[in-house]
């Protein structure tokens, strides 16, 4: 579904990203994890459009997609550091503010329901400005949700959540694997990787030095010693 070619990214006179291949499948939840400094976020950046590689290409579904197209924008879900919320807003209008630029159809029932579904719904009409960390992160998935988008990137998308968010959210992404949804996550958190993913890549020094299939037979601590011994041998 996605694919990405030979994708390098120069940022001045450094190589950050050096021909990565690697390709995201339809139904798939594929986690990204590296060492600090090994150029996680840019390959986040330029996976879902916010910067256009030096070189290589990126494929949907078989079709070129450039940076800030209107094909990312509609059929790409991301979740970065930022939430991209109004904070004089609140949770609903935010997501009815969103909903009007996607275009979404029965917006106010949408809306009410995924705010149900992160469990904002009791405050949906309180401006966020007094929002905790936690909260913001919610309503910053609801907000990804809105569109249905066929596939969602996810940078670190467990910070700042209680275990109570946790498991919702992991229980949100699991669902959306199961209707077809194709996720990408990038994360540090390798419990949360090793209880979700389906395919590990190992990112090192802008480079996929390995991927690895998980699976009921392959536990925590195998997963941990099979991504140390691939971070110290390339």
């Amino acid at each position: 579904m996605l694919e990405l070619k030979k994708m390098t990214k120069m940022l001045g006179d450094k190589l950050v990203l050096r021909n990565i291949t690697l390709s995201l499948e339809k139904g798939e939840i594929l986690a990204v994890i590296g060492p600090n400094g090994a150029g996680k976020s840019t390959f986040f950046k330029c996976t879902v459009g916010l910067l256009e590689p030096t070189s290589g290409e990126i494929y949907l579904d078989g079709s070129l997609v450039k940076k800030n197209s209107p094909q990312v924008k509609q059929r790409i879900g991301f979740l970065g550091h930022e939430s991209f919320l109004y904070n004089n807003l609140s949770p609903l209008e935010n997501l009815k503010f969103y909903g009007k630029l996607y275009k979404v159809k029965d917006l106010d029932r949408k809306a009410n329901e995924l705010l149900k579904e992160v469990g904002l719904y009791l405050f949906r009409d309180m401006p966020i400005r007094s929002f905790s960390r936690g909260m913001m992160q919610r309503l910053a998935i609801a907000r990804v949700l809105l569109p249905d988008p066929d596939i969602l990137m996810l940078d670190e998308p467990h910070t700042g959540l209680d275990q109570e968010a946790v498991t919702l959210l992991n229980n949100i992404i699991k669902n959306k694997r199961y209707s077809g949804t194709s996720i990408l996550i990038i994360s540090h958190d390798f419990e949360q990787v090793h209880a979700l993913a389906d395919r590990v890549a190992v990112l090192r020094k802008g480079k996929i030095v390995s991927t690895r299939r998980l699976g009921e037979e392959v536990s925590l601590a195998e997963m941990k010693t099979w991504y140390e011994a691939e971070v110290k041998s390339s």
